[in-house]
């Protein structure tokens, strides 16, 4: 069985904030950074990164919110108010600086063999999209990064050009917050990325929650899953 830990990350301004770690049975083995919704690190989140270590990965989900509000948790739509105001009163060039020191942090962990991907939800698919286009260590970028639903996703042509390694986005075609000629403008800076592809899935936002009920859709979740596995199983291997 996986287990779990607590890991504290140091900031590039010299404080900490924790990272939830979940690390396989047999380590070493590749990496993953896991990205929040803004219900912050909760039993979904921690759910996930236990499925992705039983998989064989060494998964740590950073605390994104940690400059406004440490372990800021809510289980469901409940907290979503919360939460989504706490998503709006973010830096995201801090957040960007975070998740790099985050991606050395996790570089450096003897449990990690040296490859890294990342994965994100709503809030967190915008962050993974981050992670792909800002997030540099010694000069090396992720090894592959899955971003489901992004709302918050911007300059995507610009974006695009800085992205070097595979990616995979995920969306509802019935998603209220994301248009879909968002994902349309998504599909067209990535037209000539070979490595890249975006899905449509006949659901809503936020689909693959299992602790938010009136978002939830269990065959787009199951499938879009599967296809991420799919996915790292391909690239994540040691550079």
């Amino acid at each position: 069985m996986p287990t779990t830990r607590n890991e504290l990350v140091r900031s590039h301004d010299g404080d900490t904030f924790d990272a939830f770690c979940a690390v396989p049975e047999a380590p070493p083995a590749p990496g993953i950074l896991l990205f929040q919704e803004v219900f912050g690190i909760n039993d979904n989140m921690r759910g996930l990164a236990l499925r992705l270590a039983e998989q064989g990965y060494v998964v740590l989900a950073p605390d994104v919110f940690w400059r406004e509000q440490r372990r800021f948790e809510r289980k469901d739509e409940s907290g979503l108010a919360e939460g989504a105001a706490l998503a709006r009163r973010l830096d995201f060039e801090l957040v960007a600086k975070d998740i790099t020191s985050t991606f050395a942090h996790l570089l450096a962990m003897p449990e990690c063999d040296g490859a890294v991907g990342g994965v994100g939800f709503c809030l967190g698919g915008t962050l993974a999209y981050l992670f792909a286009t800002e997030s540099r260590v010694d000069g090396r970028g992720p090894n592959a990064v899955v971003s489901y639903y992004g709302s918050a996703i911007k300059d995507v042509q610009a974006g695009s050009r800085k992205v070097d390694c595979p990616m995979l986005f995920h969306y509802g075609s019935d998603d209220p917050y994301i248009p879909q000629e968002r994902v349309d403008e998504v599909e067209a800076a990535f037209a000539d990325h070979s490595d890249v592809t975006v899905l449509r899935y006949d659901a809503g936002h936020a689909f693959s929650n299992w602790d938010a009920p009136s978002f939830y859709d269990k065959a787009a979740a199951d499938l879009a899953w599967s296809r991420t596995l799919e996915f790292f199983a391909k690239h994540l291997t040691t550079p």
